[in-house]
């Protein structure tokens, strides 16, 4: 494929992860193109060609051509990433616009992203560097997809380094302990921070008591306390939702 950069319509390349990304047009379609400038982020998008090759969900937006580089080649898709994070800086404008939607939108959203884990979790990946920036809402459509899974990992596993990646507002406790176990339950604590921050608004919190109840016991610091994994978070949650 002839995916130049010099005719790209959109760039990213304020990323603290080594990556350019852009957005071109060819074959008569639109497409994302992430490609790797260091070692660690060659090394990424590796991790997330083979993470991809064996996780299947409509959520998740996945490559469909992997080229030497490696370069990893996306459809376009339409939308707003919830947390805009470069090395400028976090813009968050999305995502405090997605928390003044309807409270069934924004419900349906966070139900998109627990069934997305489930199967995940299923295919025997747990989560790393999950955040709201993972998040691109299509205000139109109102519909929520999954980018940038980069980083997750077959488990469970036991952290070899001093920390995982990601955003301290998203992360475990184990996630900066070395030797620690990451598994499922990380994942829900991860799940759990996401159902808080999507909630929340600058009013308060707009979730049931219920919902908050599950949040707080996704997001409790021992991770045996947890739900055990996340089909049992998702369950919890589905128990919170009013009848349709």
């Amino acid at each position: 494929m002839e995916l130049p950069l010099e005719s790209a319509f959109a760039v990213f390349d304020a990323q603290d992860s080594g990556c350019v990304s852009y957005g071109v047009e060819a074959s008569g379609r639109r497409w994302f193109v992430k490609t790797a400038t260091t070692a660690q982020s060659r090394r990424s998008l590796l991790r997330a060609a083979r993470f991809h090759a064996a996780v299947r969900h409509e959520a998740i937006v996945r490559p469909e051509h992997v080229l030497d580089g490696p370069t990893l080649v996306y459809p376009w898709h339409d939308g707003s990433v919830l947390n805009h994070a470069t090395t400028h800086g976090s813009d968050r404008s999305a995502l405090h616009r997605f928390q003044q939607l309807p409270l069934r939108e924004v419900q349906a959203a966070i139900g998109t992203i627990l069934d997305a884990h489930v199967a995940i979790t299923a295919a025997g990946f747990v989560a790393v560097d999950l955040y709201d920036g993972c998040f691109l809402y299509d205000f139109h459509a109102r519909q929520l997809r999954l980018i940038d899974l980069d980083e997750y990992r077959p488990g469970p596993f036991t952290l070899d380094t001093d920390r995982l990646p990601g955003s301290r507002r998203y992360m475990a406790p184990e996630e900066f302990v070395r030797g620690a176990v990451i598994d499922q339950r990380t994942t829900v604590y991860t799940l759990g921070r996401a159902i808080h921050h999507v909630l929340d608004s600058p009013h308060g919190w707009r979730g049931s008591r219920h919902q908050q109840q599950v949040a707080v016991r996704a997001t409790t610091r021992t991770p045996a306390d947890r739900y055990p994994d996340v089909a049992a978070l998702a369950a919890a949650w589905r128990s919170t939702l009013p009848n349709p």
